[in-house]
């Protein structure tokens, strides 16, 4: 399913990705919550692949200039998307997901990290990627996903991170609905699942 792509990823989206934190209520008073979305919609996740490691899923879904200022108000009428005056709907054409795979240690107890399994690129090259769109309970298959630049960076002095992208075409989807993205082993049994979401 992973298969490498042309290396051409700068540095500053691979040191502020992990940086990134799901964004908080910028302004809640008693009659309403608002919710800031500027730098796009973030996704964090702990997954694992049994009898095997564990690691660490973290991302964001982004668009040119689509983000920027957009806001999301709930109060008691319901909730609202906007950008300024104007009500937002959908999401652009096309949404750019980005995620990083770090490994993690799959406990915290000291006789079980000296045993820890790492990541490798055969353990990650295993894994099948599926993309949804969620709107309630249904989900439907995202379709027309296009992969973008894929790279691998060594951490001395065994462990790795794995960076994807992709860009999902999301053209007349609501902007209410989730992108989420599931990893499954080559048995079918999900190691992680992560939703990008207002």
């Amino acid at each position: 399913m992973f298969r490498p792509h042309r290396i051409c990823l700068s540095l500053p989206i691979l040191v502020l990705l992990p940086a990134f934190a799901p964004c908080l209520p910028a302004q809640p008073n008693h009659d309403k919550t608002v919710w800031n979305y500027d730098g796009g919609l973030f996704l964090e996740t702990d997954g694992s692949i049994p009898s095997g490691p564990c690691f660490r899923l973290i991302g964001r879904a982004t668009a040119p200039e689509f983000f920027a200022n957009l806001r999301r108000e709930d109060s008691r009428l319901g909730t609202v998307i906007h950008r300024g005056n104007d009500i937002v709907t959908e999401f652009p054409e096309k949404l750019h997901l980005s995620f990083l795979m770090t490994d993690r240690p799959c406990s915290i107890q000291l006789e079980e990290a000296a045993t820890h399994v790492y990541l490798t690129r055969e353990a990650v090259s295993r894994l099948r990627l599926s993309f949804y769109w969620k709107r309630g309970v249904q989900m439907r298959p995202a379709e027309g996903i296009v992969p973008g630049h894929f790279e691998t960076r060594r951490i001395p002095p065994y462990a790795a991170e794995w960076l994807f992208e992709f860009d999902v075409p999301s053209a007349g989807v609501a902007v209410t609905d989730s992108l989420v993205i599931v990893l499954r082993t080559t048995d079918g049994h999900i190691a992680a699942r992560a939703a990008a979401r207002m």
